[in-house]
């Protein structure tokens, strides 16, 4: 006899309860996991065993976005973990092989890991949901129950948990703070630049304070310099397969823009600000439609962001380019931090990061105080009640209150 199996979340809500990454919400999923006769409803099933698991997969194929290079290149490569650890809801009891059940209403809740313990790696943050154009990398979660019926073969039954990060965010006030970096050519001219902030989303704006200064030692040969050009941009780098033997390294320009300058070195240097917007993209194809979501992954508008898994890894760098003659072209690149999340939509989630915070504070996790479980025994006079059923002169009908 199959079994209908059902995982549902809290009433008006999500599984997904509080904000992974950040510590003080107790990231969770919480809800119930509900089994019922598939066929013949009024026929009892027999169950030994439900047990229930959060499960990331991720896969790489850093060829997939190359027609040619597709068919020649290694096979897609995939991993597959459980997250936590996989929890026990029901077990039949001792001495018998399975009991022979009607309903069964088992609540659950899984810690999501939040810590980043060194080498145990039980303990990282998971990396968010994400696929990349052409599947090139894709993480997702399942949350597998597994029911052994009896004697048969136990089955697994996914359901899809799409997860997000918020360590990002750029409202932190980590983020917040000026970055600066420096660069030297030929000994002779200094390429200084300073981020007002250093964490981004799509569309918004990206302010950088660049200056070039002249070596006092060399001031002569410094003065003969002709600053021609400056450019800002922001490449991104996937590291395919970064923690194994041959890492696949791609690097990819997003936006720049170039500043003409045209100018002969100052003694006192030049100084000059420039800005551009980080790109988010586009799903609404040529009439402006959406296409239809996955239940998988959330929808971001950026294609990638900051994020670090088994497989792969997604940096961010933010590039100033000064070109010159008579000394040899500067290159500073930057680390950035890229969330999925623009400044307005990072302002928007504070608030509400707080109160998660709040509420945790109430939990435990060696004792997150559930429900008891709800087992409808076939064997109980009036265990067809729990299936809208009773029995009514040797006939199964249904139950009118």
């Amino acid at each position: 006899m199959s079994a209908l199996v059902r995982v549902s979340g809290p009433p008006n809500s999500n599984f997904l309860v509080g904000y992974p990454g950040i510590s003080a919400t107790l990231p969770r999923i919480e809800g119930k996991v509900e089994i019922r006769p598939a066929l013949g409803i009024t026929k009892p099933l027999t169950i030994s065993l439900v047990t229930i698991a959060l499960q990331r997969r991720e896969s790489i194929h850093p060829a997939a976005d190359s027609v040619t290079k597709k068919h020649l290149a290694a096979p897609r490569k995939e991993i597959t973990d459980i997250v936590g650890k996989e929890m026990l809801l029901y077990r039949a009891p001792l001495g018998r092989e399975a009991v022979e059940i009607f309903a069964m209403d088992l609540p659950f809740v899984i810690f999501i890991p939040y810590g980043r313990g060194g080498e145990e790696i039980a303990r990282r943050v998971p990396p968010a949901s994400l696929q990349l154009p052409s599947r090139t990398a894709e993480t997702f979660y399942e949350l597998v129950v597994t029911v052994q019926q009896g004697a048969q073969e136990q089955r697994k039954y996914p359901f899809p948990v799409p997860i997000q990060r918020y360590d990002t965010l750029s409202t932190f006030g980590m983020y917040n703070r000026p970055e600066s970096a420096e660069r030297v050519s030929d000994h002779l001219i200094t390429l200084g630049i300073s981020l007002p902030r250093w964490s981004y989303g799509p569309l918004d704006p990206v302010s950088v304070y660049i200056k070039l200064s002249p070596n006092p030692d060399w001031m002569a040969k410094a003065r003969k310099v002709t600053i021609q050009k400056i450019t800002v941009g922001i490449d991104e780098e996937i590291v395919y397969n970064h923690e194994g033997d041959e890492p696949t390294r791609k690097v990819k320009c997003l936006t720049k823009t170039t500043q003409a300058v045209g100018v002969r070195m100052p003694e006192a240097g030049y100084f000059t600000n420039l800005g551009l917007m980080f790109p988010a993209k586009d799903y609404r194809d040529n009439e402006g439609i959406l296409p239809r979501g996955n239940s998988r992954f959330p929808r971001y508008a950026v294609s990638g962001f900051t994020t670090t898994g088994t497989l792969y890894k997604i940096e961010y760098y933010l590039t100033v380019k000064a070109t010159m003659s008579s000394a040899k072209d500067i290159l500073l690149r930057q680390p950035i931090v890229v969330c999925p999340f623009d400044h307005a939509g990072c302002k928007q989630e504070m608030e509400a990061i707080e109160q998660a915070a709040k509420d945790a504070a109430h939990v435990s996790p060696d004792n997150p105080m559930l429900p008891a479980a709800h087992v409808v025994r076939a064997s109980e006079p009036n265990g067809l009640a729990a299936l809208g059923m009773a029995v009514v002169g040797g006939a199964t009908k249904p139950l009118i209150d």
